[in-house]
């Protein structure tokens, strides 16, 4: 069985390379992001807990209303 290659139009072979590197860079800088302000990335998520609880709280009830 001979598997089918897939031919890249010439239009669109570049959009795609681009994106794939944009791609890649945004996900080194959010990388590098976390692990510089991994402190404050704390500080924002302990801030948020309560206030995810209270939206799973009101989903919960939403769903039990029904």
């Amino acid at each position: 069985m001979a598997e089918e290659v897939k031919k890249c139009d010439a239009k669109k072979c570049p959009g795609a390379f681009i994106k794939v590197i944009l791609g890649l860079v945004f996900l080194a800088l959010g990388a590098i992001a976390i692990l510089k302000w991994w402190g404050f990335l704390m500080i924002i998520i302990k801030g948020c807990i309560g206030l995810f609880l209270i939206l799973v709280g009101v989903v919960a009830l939403a769903i039990a209303k029904e």
